[in-house]
C-alpha cells in the first residue's frame, strides 16, 4: 500500500473522494451506484471525482464533470493518466466487478490499484463461491492492497473470510444504498381494502439468469386464483445481452405467458423512468419478485431498491434475499421450485393482512438504506482509517 497523506484524523473533515466505476450514461447497476453515492457524498460537502470504466471509445459519452477521466479497457496510458488525477484525492472509491475492468477477469484493476498513490477502498459488489484461479488472485491482491474494503451483506463478508486471505480489520459491511419513498402504511391498507388483483412487478435490465420464466409458469398454476394477479416486466434487455445474443430472451417470455393462456395478465413494460418515477413505481406495486437462478448473489440492487420503496418482495433463496428477508419483509422459495414460488403468490394474493405486514416490514428496513445513510457510513470508514494511520505514525 502507498505511503499515506492524513488530510485530518478529525471527524468532520471534507474529503476530496475519488471514484472509479462506469457511469451514467452508460447503463448498469455500478453506474447507477456510482452516481448515487457519489451524489450523496456532494451532498454533504465532499469533493467527488469521477473516473470512468470504458471498454470503447469515450468519444460516444462526453465528460462532463464530476468525470475527471476515462479508463479504456487495454489503454495502457489512459489507465496511468487517471492514476495521476486520482493520486491527487484524498482516498478513492474503486468499484470492483470482473467484467467492467480489462484484461483477463478484470486483471488492469490490479494495475491501476497499484499505480495510484493515495489510499483505496474497494467495494466488492461480487464475491464468488467458486472462483476461477485467476478470480480467486485478483480479489485476495485487490483485499491486500486496498486500505479498507467494503461488501453489502453480512453473507459476503463471511464468504471472504472463509474462502480469501483477507485481514479482517480492512474489513466492512455497508449496505447498498437506494432512493428512499414516503409512502405510508394508508396505501397498504387501502390496497388489502379494494380486494383489487395485486399487481406483482420484476423490474430491471433482462436478460438470462433473471428467472421471469419461472414466475410466468408458476401464475400458471393460478388461474383458479380470484382476482388472479397481474404481473409486470418492466425493463429493457441488458446491453451487453442486446449487443451478444438480441432479444431472444424478452421475446421468449412473452411467447410463454401467451402459450400458457397470460397474455392479459402479463404485461411487459420498455419505459425508460428517471430514479425518482422509478421509486414511485415501485412503490405502485403490492409486491416485487426477484425469481434469479443465482444461488450465490451477495448484492442485488434491485432487491435494496424494492424495500427502500417499502415493497415486499418474493425472491429465490440467494444469499442477499435470505439475509434483508428475513424480517419479514417478504418470503423466501427455493430455486427450481414453481409450485413454491406459486404458494408465495397466492399467499400474498388471498391474505391482504399478510402482505400489509411485510409491507410494514420492508417500510422499517428502508431508513438505513437510504444513500444519504450510506454515504455518512463511507465517511466514517474513511475517518477511521485515517485516524487509525495518524495514531500509528504517532
Amino acid at each position: 500500500m502507498p505511503t499515506v497523506h492524513f488530510p485530518s484524523s478529525a471527524r468532520g473533515h471534507r474529503y476530496r473522494v475519488g471514484i472509479v466505476s462506469t457511469y451514467p450514461p452508460q447503463v448498469c447497476g455500478l453506474a447507477t451506484f456510482a452516481a448515487a453515492l457519489g451524489g450523496s457524498l456532494a451532498a454533504t460537502g465532499h469533493t467527488v471525482e469521477i473516473v470512468r470504466l470504458l471498454d470503447g471509445t469515450p468519444d460516444a459519452l462526453p465528460a462532463r464533470l464530476p468525470v475527471i477521466g476515462d479508463i479504456v479497457h487495454g489503454d495502457v496510458r489512459s489507465l496511468h493518466r487517471a492514476a495521476r488525477r486520482l493520486s491527487l484525492c484524498d482516498t478513492v472509491i474503486v468499484q470492483h466487478e470482473f467484467g467492467i475492468y480489462g484484461g483477463d477477469d478484470g486483471c488492469e484493476v490490479l494495475d491501476l490499484v497499484d499505480a495510484i498513490a493515495a489510499p483505496v477502498l474497494t467495494v466488492l459488489h461480487t464475491v464468488p463461491t467458486n472462483p476461477t484461479p485467476n478470480q480467486h488472485r485478483i480479489i485476495a491482491a485487490l483485499c491486500e492492497r486496498s486500505a479498507a474494503v467494503v461488501v453489502m451483506s453480512a453473507a459476503a463478508h463471511q464468504r471472504l473470510l472463509d474462502q480469501y486471505p483477507v485481514d479482517a480489520a480492512r474489513l466492512a459491511v455497508i449496505p447498498h444504498g437506494a432512493v428512499t419513498t414516503s409512502i405510508t402504511s394508508r396505501s397498504d391498507h387501502e390496497r388489502a381494502r379494494t380486494h383489487a388483483a395485486p399487481q406483482l412487478l420484476t423490474w430491471g435490465l433482462i436478460g438470462p439468469g433473471k428467472g421471469i420464466e419461472h414466475v410466468i409458469d408458476a401464475m400458471g398454476l393460478l388461474h383458479h386464483v380470484c382476482p388472479m394477479p397481474h404481473y409486470t416486466v418492466a425493463g429493457v434487455t441488458h446491453p451487453k445481452v442486446l449487443a451478444g445474443s438480441g432479444d431472444g430472451y424478452r421475446q421468449s417470455l412473452v411467447q410463454r405467458a401467451a402459450r400458457n393462456g397470460l397474455a392479459d395478465h402479463v404485461h411487459f413494460d420498455a419505459s425508460y423512468r428517471d430514479v425518482a418515477t422509478l421509486t414511485r413505481f415501485i412503490a405502485s406495486a403490492a409486491v416485487v419478485v426477484l425469481p434469479y437462478d443465482s444461488r450465490e448473489q451477495v448484492t442485488s440492487g434491485v432487491l435494496v431498491d424494492s424495500l427502500a420503496a417499502g415493497r415486499p418482495v418474493i425472491a429465490t433463496a440467494f444469499p442477499h434475499a435470505v439475509e434483508l428477508l428475513s424480517g419479514g419483509a417478504g418470503l423466501v422459495v427455493p430455486h427450481d421450485d414453481q409450485a413454491a414460488l406459486a404458494d408465495a403468490i397466492r399467499l400474498v394474493a388471498s391474505e391482504p393482512d399478510r402482505l400489509v405486514a411485510m409491507s410494514a416490514a420492508a417500510r422499517r428496513v428502508a431508513p438505513t438504506l437510504s444513500w444519504s445513510a450510506v454515504a455518512l457510513s463511507y465517511v466514517d470508514r474513511i475517518d477511521r482509517f485515517f485516524a487509525v494511520q495518524a495514531a500509528a505514525a504517532g
